[in-house]
């Protein structure tokens, strides 16, 4: 436990961001996962929307590898090629 006024604040505020970053991460797994599941035509196109979105946004802000961001939306796009 933290002594000095600006090391309490330093450790309050890291858990506001674990918890934010958590919630990020888990609505862009679960849009991921979306994708994955989805059938072909417009859904499949909706979902892939929705999740390049969510990899992008996740990308800027630095919650994850902008390169892991590209390589994810290629991924899923070949996936989506090749299922119609």
């Amino acid at each position: 436990m933290p002594n000095l006024r600006s090391a309490k604040k330093r450790m309050r505020q890291g858990e506001k961001r674990r918890l934010r970053n958590k919630a990020q991460r888990s609505t862009l797994r679960t849009a991921l996962k979306r994708v994955h599941a989805a059938g072909t035509g417009a859904e499949a196109q909706d979902a892939f929307r929705s999740a390049e979105q969510l990899l992008d946004r996740a990308a800027h802000k630095h919650l994850i590898h902008p390169n892991m961001a590209a390589r994810t939306k290629s991924r899923l796009q070949k996936l989506i090629q090749s299922k119609g």
